[in-house]
Formats: C-alpha cells, structure tokens, sequence
C-alpha cells in the first residue's frame, strides 16, 4: 500500500483535521497526529485489516530545544505481511506549565514492545507516557536528577554525596573540543 492511500485511509477514518501533516516527500514520508490522538490512530492501523501494522520498530524521542519549545516523539510501524512502512510523529510542548513533563497517551496496550521504548523516552527525555503500566526510569537510578538527552540537561555534580567524576572538567555543563560529545576530537 501506498503512503497516500494510508494517508487517505486515516483521513477517511478520523478526518482531515486528524493529520496535523502528511509529508511524502520527506526521506521518510510521515504523518503527524496531535499527541491526544496517537493511541486511537495507532489502533485502526493495527486493526484495520487492509493496514495490519503488526510491528511497532521502534519510538524515538526528540527534543527541539528550549528555544522552539517543543519535543516530539516518533514512531515507526511496519506491516510484516503487507510489506509497507509509515511513520507517525507528535509533538508536544516540553514544558506544559509548573514543571509538568510533557504526556503522551501510551501505546503499549497495542504493541508491547512500546513498554520499553516509552520508559526509554521518559527516562531520557522526561516525556511520560499515559496509562502506560509501569512509567519508572530503565536506564537512569530511580532517583536521578533531570533527563540526560533534553538540550538543557545539567549534569549532576553529586549523587548520593559522591562527587561524580566528569574527566577533569571544571564545569560538567561545558564539553571540551568542538562537539557536544564530551570528546576532544581536534588534531
């Protein structure tokens, strides 16, 4: 199938106004739904007979920085029998108000393979996941400060009252070289 006709098969089903974008020409042609209708609009291309996206790949987190205000989460489904692909991307402010985290509704009751993805990009990244059954870090201790892939991520100078090593640098916020990698890769 087509993007075009998954695009018209998701319009005919929600409605134009349902589909924020629908991008073919991007390197990967995507759609994009508001955050509030991801988990109706993932359930109709899982169940839709002539859709049947079975194979939930992967979910990225992206956040656009502090000064567009925004992050985004992107999916990537494939129907294994049919042979197609789409990806859906949403995006939400990423700080909603009073240091709120930024939700999105959860996925995982259609694929469980977004259960860990989403614990990822909340760990990561600070974005929760509604009604997903067990939104705790995967990566990070329970208890660190802040989310380690956010533009704006500080790191911590203590955890647990021990300083934490940060290669010799004064200002753990600062990268040494010419790339935020924490690499001097200058010859």
């Amino acid at each position: 199938m087509r993007f075009s006709e998954i695009v018209s098969s998701l319009a005919e089903e929600f409605g134009e106004e349902t589909l924020v974008a629908a991008d073919e020409a991007a390197i990967q042609p995507y759609i994009e739904v508001p955050a509030g209708e991801i988990a109706p609009v993932c359930r109709f291309l899982f169940e839709a007979p002539e859709l049947f996206f079975d194979f939930l790949a992967c979910i990225t987190g992206v956040d656009n920085g502090p000064e567009k205000g925004t992050m985004e989460v992107i999916y990537h489904l494939n129907s294994i029998p049919f042979g197609h692909n789409l990806v859906i991307k949403v995006t939400v402010e990423r700080s909603p108000g009073n240091d709120e985290l930024p939700k999105v509704p959860t996925v995982s009751d259609i694929w469980r393979t977004a259960d860990w993805h989403e614990r990822e990009i909340y760990d990561l990244f600070g974005i929760s996941f509604e009604r997903h059954p067990d939104m705790r870090r995967i990566l990070m201790p329970a208890d660190w400060e802040g989310f380690p892939l956010r533009k704006d991520y500080r790191e911590q100078l203590y955890y647990h009252g021990i300083k934490v090593a940060y290669e010799d640098r004064e200002d753990p916020g600062k990268f040494p070289g010419n790339m935020q990698t924490g690499f001097d890769i200058s010859l």
